[in-house]
């Protein structure tokens, strides 16, 4: 039972990051969501996006914040 501890202080951590990533959504800057190499595609009654270069960019930062709580 004492190993239980440390995941929910992370998912605690990730609800608070989601928590205030929600709440100053708006406030981000306005390229991030449209950087270079994010598919966007527009046509008379069609839109489709996907945020590639955001999302790698995310997952990078992610990955360096995972890695520094397992050090």
């Amino acid at each position: 039972m004492h190993n239980i501890g440390k995941p929910l202080i992370m998912l605690g951590l990730l609800l608070v990051a989601a928590g205030l990533l929600i709440s100053f959504a708006p406030k981000l800057p306005a390229w991030f969501g449209r950087l270079p190499s994010d598919i966007s595609i527009k046509r008379d009654n069609f839109g489709f996006y996907f945020p590639l270069t955001t999302c790698l960019l995310l997952s990078a930062v992610f990955s360096f914040i995972t890695w520094l709580f397992r050090k």
